[in-house]
């Protein structure tokens, strides 16, 4: 009995590493705009999932008018399989790896991802700093979004400054030349 329950968790193991290894991602139902170019494959797939924070401040351009203004993201990046791989902060717009490399990266493209998501959006990315994970990425997608929409509270003269955060969740493509 032994033996079998054994091999029965080997054979457990080897099936979840396929599929883990197996690739989950296809970018033909994604908007073109937010396509990666010809030329790159996927390095990393991550769900990046945590807080983004805006604040109330006044309309640019428009006096005695206020919005809600991204400040920035504070995401833990976990692997397929729910592993912490790295983390995702801002600003600017940084991608870490838990090895230490890290790249910050200037948006190409934004494609709508449906009410009450933030943007699918593409990114390329600048030269990695340090070794590891991100050397080498060039581009990185966020699709998949859920939730990260600036608050549905008032933003107003009396409230001018307050900060509030939104839960939100997004896949993180990574990308390396091919």
């Amino acid at each position: 009995m032994q033996i079998h329950h054994s091999a029965a968790i080997l054979a457990a193991a080897v099936l979840l590493s396929a599929c883990a290894s197996a690739p989950t991602f296809s970018q033909q139902a994604l908007p073109a705009a937010v396509q990666v170019p010809e030329g790159n494959k996927v390095a990393m797939e991550t769900v990046g999932a945590g807080d983004i924070t805006y604040e109330c401040k006044a309309k640019k351009d428009a006096a005695g008018q206020f919005e809600w203004t991204f400040v920035g993201p504070d995401a833990v990046l976990s692997d397929r399989s729910g592993m912490s791989v790295g983390k995702y902060f801002g600003p600017p717009a940084t991608w870490q790896g838990n090895d230490g490399s890290k790249v910050t990266a200037t948006q190409v493209a934004v494609a709508p991802a449906g009410a009450g998501n933030i943007p699918s959006q593409l990114v390329k990315a600048n030269p990695a700093t340090g070794s590891g994970a991100m050397t080498g990425v060039t581009y990185i997608q966020r699709v998949a979004t859920k939730g990260g929409v600036a608050p549905a509270g008032a933003c107003a003269a009396a409230n001018l400054g307050a900060k509030e955060t939104v839960k939100y969740q997004a896949d993180y493509i990574f990308w390396k030349a091919a």
